[in-house]
């Protein structure tokens, strides 16, 4: 088997059969993470029954299994390959704020495969896209995903004092791509996730109310056929007084609504192994 057709076999590879295999695994032997997502689906959706939540509770390590193979696909996929694999929804949103010849912010959360999301955009801009990301303690797989993020000209900026490098980054007509469902205390607002008290980033609110730049929300969405698709949605309008803190955290809430709409939507996409609610809810994990 000569290297590309080794490649294009890898590519082609039935990932979501697989991924569920693969999956069911973790959900049997990873008891901490198992833990944690029981907990969380327990808080975020008191009204199911436990085996509709234990069910809900396979499912996504199911879903964390064909994203975990999907991203491995990724660092020897083509653009064309990306392209073939994605199906867009909303391009009209996309082509509007490209038009206007400025910066502007899409926003995402780590739904689907937030991965592919990510060089997709890069390859239906025609453009790179730099995104914002944390740092893994793991530097071997740090580096490795890594390369795969920035194997097609995007650019990965890390949390820790990145403020300043996003702020250039619109300031030339940069396109900045940010996942918001996750922060710490120290550095987010309060917000309402699921009705219940949280705490989400707010510098995507500060950067648009600062620089004046849309916020496109964009999701990578898995199918029930194992085809990804992406939806853009409508700018996220920003409220603008003369009160900021409240402009940020209104602003904040308006973001994260949507975030909770899609995830409520395909709630067995989304990565419930985080501990979301433990800043305020501390017991819940303990």
């Amino acid at each position: 088997m000569t290297g590309a057709m080794l490649r294009k076999w890898i590519v082609n590879l039935p990932t979501v059969p697989l991924g569920r295999i693969l999956g069911r695994g973790l959900y049997i032997f990873d008891v901490h993470h198992r833990r944690i997502v029981r907990r969380n689906l327990e808080f975020a959706f008191p009204e199911l029954e436990r085996r509709q939540q234990r069910d809900l509770a396979r499912r996504v390590f199911q879903n964390y299994g064909t994203t975990i193979l999907e991203v491995l696909q990724l660092g020897i996929m083509t653009r064309h390959d990306i392209q073939r694999r994605v199906r867009l929804h909303g391009a009209g949103y996309l082509r509007d704020v490209s038009s206007q010849k400025r910066g502007f912010i899409v926003v995402s959360a780590h739904l689907g495969n937030w991965e592919i999301g990510l060089q997709a955009l890069s390859c239906i801009l025609n453009q790179p896209v730099t995104a914002v990301a944390k740092k893994f303690k793991n530097n071997r797989f740090e580096r490795l995903l890594h390369d795969i993020r920035t194997r097609f000209g995007n650019t990965i900026l890390y949390k820790k004092k990145s403020l300043a490098a996003m702020t250039q980054v619109l300031r030339h007509g940069g396109v900045l791509g940010i996942l918001v469902d996750m922060a710490r205390r120290k550095d987010g607002v309060d917000i309402s996730f699921f009705g219940k008290k949280a705490t989400a980033t707010p510098v995507v609110a500060l950067l648009a109310m600062r620089y004046r730049c849309p916020v496109i929300p964009m999701f990578c969405i898995r199918e029930s056929d194992g085809g990804l698709d992406i939806y853009a949605e409508p700018a996220v309008e920003m409220r603008r007084s003369t009160d900021l803190r409240a402009d940020l955290v209104e602003n904040t809430q308006r973001i994260t609504d949507v975030v909770e709409r899609m995830i409520r939507q395909h709630p067995e996409q989304w990565q419930w192994l985080m501990k979301r609610w433990k800043e305020h809810y501390p017991y819940l994990y303990e």
